[in-house]
């Protein structure tokens, strides 16, 4: 196999990754989400301005020489990461976790019951993939990234190192920002299967977005215990709640 195809280190993953070009990432704009915050009851702001975001991407690359570069997924960056890249490859960040920490109030749960998505911050590991956008593509492709990982203050981009089978990368990952009022990684495991049993928000539940996770993370052969864990919990106090 070529090592021109971006899956000739782990052609099993062929087909599981949706092409760039057909993801609703590539042409989203975080501006697209004004009028929906506007038109709800009990929505806050929570954009970074275009301004902000755009000179945080800008300062991290005006003075790149770092040749192609990686970019680490962790969550649906892995089977939809809408930036065209020239291969995959699995990786492990041996000094990071996947972590429940990020308290939605808008997409996935409301302010009297909020809801909750995932990050990476300091811990025991994380199974995921890496991606290698082209030097070249770097501009385009990392403004398409920053407008999705960025809409507000919740991740912050770092570098990280990430064990493959072809040898470490320095990768690029965004990690949970612990100054931004919406991570809690203090969170206890009976409040984060509240939260995800109960959040519902304008883009659905935090149930859902668990399920989809844990569902995406088995077509791809990602081993996460703790997630499962989590998923059982979480449909078992809605079940309860349900009744």
């Amino acid at each position: 196999m070529s090592e021109n195809d971006p899956f000739h280190l782990h052609p099993g993953l062929r087909g599981l990754i949706k092409d760039p070009e057909t993801s609703f990432f590539r042409t989203f704009q975080p501006s697209d989400l004004d009028e929906l915050i506007e038109t709800t009851p009990g929505m806050v702001e929570f954009r970074m301005p275009d301004e902000e975001r755009e000179a945080c991407r800008r300062q991290l690359f005006e003075n790149w020489t770092g040749g192609d570069l990686w970019v680490f997924g962790y969550g649906s960056l892995m089977w939809d990461p809408a930036f065209r890249f020239r291969e995959v490859r699995r990786a492990h960040v041996p000094d990071h976790e996947r972590v429940f920490c990020l308290v939605e109030v808008g997409g996935r749960g409301t302010p009297d019951a909020p809801g909750l998505m995932a990050g990476l911050a300091p811990g025991d590991g994380c199974d995921g993939l890496v991606f290698r956008i082209a030097e070249a593509d770097i501009p385009v492709e990392t403004e398409i990234l920053w407008r999705r990982e960025r809409i507000g203050p919740a991740y912050a981009p770092e570098f990280l190192m990430a064990e493959t089978v072809a040898g470490p990368v320095r990768a690029l990952a965004f990690v949970a920002d612990e100054s931004a009022d919406i991570i809690d990684l203090t969170l206890s495991r009976e409040a984060q299967v509240r939260h995800i049993a109960t959040g519902k928000g304008i883009l659905g539940t935090s149930l859902e977005y668990l399920e989809n996770i844990v569902r995406h993370f088995e077509a791809l052969g990602i081993e996460d215990p703790d997630l499962v864990d989590l998923l059982r919990d979480a449909r078992a106090l809605a079940a309860d709640l349900a009744r």
